[in-house]
């Protein structure tokens, strides 16, 4: 199994409102069930065990960009999306934190009873991985989340956190069935966190000879270190900064969103009567549905979408995440019966999208681009955990623009 990366995630306490939770359990079912109509149950596997697209998932539905709780929320966001649709689309989400992640035994036994699965097998992997993370590779983090993500024909994906109280950060793990040659030779997707410096990685291909017993290793140096081979350093700042983002992915969908002659590719014209705002958002819902991994390098990006519940970078649009759940929902159904063209929509603003960024050049207006969408939030139900949006009383700019 090949690792893709390491990134740290500041520890952040606090909670989702429930205004906001219901409509993150509403777009996460919408997205999942889009990606499983158009590329399978296995997909939906394969784009969990990518810390990338996980963070980006997390960005798009509200969560803040950075924060460790993204991993809290978007797990426990498709545990009440998915399993009510577990017999429909044959995935199924075990375990969650603290608490939750000891009944994940439990749950796996009766799904396995269900599906004539291997209960015991299952059962196994599960405390197998959880072993690996916090006792194997001695990195300083205790887990608190254990999600065991599974489907119907016994393929599965585990996504679990620790946290490092002294550092005040946070580490994801992602493993992934399919790829798994070994439980003992390397066999995570991947492990989201800053590199600590030199830690104990009793899974390396190299270890073997240090797997004979604990009691010698702690007379040893530790001298294996994780491999970088992606690295995202999600920053402590909590406000959204031009770095934090590629400007030429941003600014371009910008353009097709808000600028009218984009809008006349025939199959956009499904989003005529679509307002600029919310073609935004599904500009970016679509890009996680229907994206390659290569574009989940800048996750932040995809706040841009339904902004974050403590106002970073936008106040969480209402309405127009309500507009995005109903495009979503009305997709599938229509999708169901044979009509395709809302999905066609979809995934034509995501070329349309790439297509611009070719001879897109950025400028240096991200700070103004920032403050207008928090300027025009109010119009748009923009809402918070602090209270709503209020009107300003002074609008200096007009217009969305990345570019001169």
């Amino acid at each position: 199994m090949q690792r893709s990366g390491y990134a740290d995630m500041p520890l952040h306490y606090g909670h989702v409102p429930p205004w906001l939770a219901e409509r993150m359990v509403k777009l996460s079912r919408a997205i999942i069930e889009n990606i499983v109509y158009d590329y399978g149950k296995d997909e939906v596997l394969r784009r969990l065990s990518d810390p990338f697209w996980f963070q980006s998932l997390g960005c798009v539905i509200g969560m803040d960009w950075h924060s460790s709780g993204i991993t809290t929320t978007v797990m426990g966001a498709l545990k009440k999306a998915i399993n009510p649709l577990s017999h429909e689309i044959g995935i199924y989400v075990c375990g969650g934190r603290g608490k939750f992640s000891r009944q994940t035994p439990d749950e796996l036994i009766k799904i396995a009873d269900k599906k004539s699965l291997n209960g015991n097998d299952l059962v196994y992997k599960s405390r197998f991985t959880a072993k690996i993370d916090n006792t194997a590779i001695q990195d300083g983090f205790q887990l608190y989340l254990h999600s065991f993500i599974l489907t119907d024909q016994g393929n599965w994906t585990v996504v679990q956190q620790g946290m490092n109280q002294q550092t005040s950060q946070a580490r994801r793990y992602h493993w992934h069935s399919p790829q798994i040659k070994s439980f003992l030779e390397e066999p995570h997707t991947s492990i989201y966190g800053q590199n600590q410096g030199q830690i104990l990685n009793l899974t390396h291909k190299d270890a073997a000879s240090s797997k004979e017993g604990i009691i010698r290793l702690t007379q040893e140096t530790p001298h294996l270190m994780l491999e970088e081979i992606k690295k995202i350093v999600m920053p402590k700042h909590h406000e959204l900064r031009s770095s934090d983002v590629n400007l030429k992915r941003l600014g371009a969908m910008l353009a097709v969103a808000h600028e009218k002659q984009f809008r006349d590719f025939e199959p956009l014209l499904m989003l005529e009567g679509v307002g600029p705002r919310t073609v935004q958002s599904l500009a970016l819902v679509s890009e996680v549905i229907h994206g390659t991994p290569t574009r989940f390098s800048d996750p932040a990006r995809f706040s841009f979408a339904h902004g974050g519940k403590d106002g970073h970078p936008l106040p969480v649009p209402v309405k127009t995440y309500d507009e995005t759940i109903s495009f979503l929902r009305d997709n599938i159904e229509k999708s169901k019966m044979g009509v395709s063209d809302k999905n066609n929509a979809l995934k034509a603003l995501v070329k349309v999208s790439q297509a611009q960024e070719n001879d897109f050049i950025p400028n240096n207006n991200f700070e103004d681009i920032v403050e207008k969408e928090r300027s025009d939030s109010w119009k748009y139900g923009g809402r918070t955990v602090f209270g709503n949006a209020k009107k300003p009383h002074h609008l200096k700019i007009t217009q969305l623009n990345l570019f001169d």
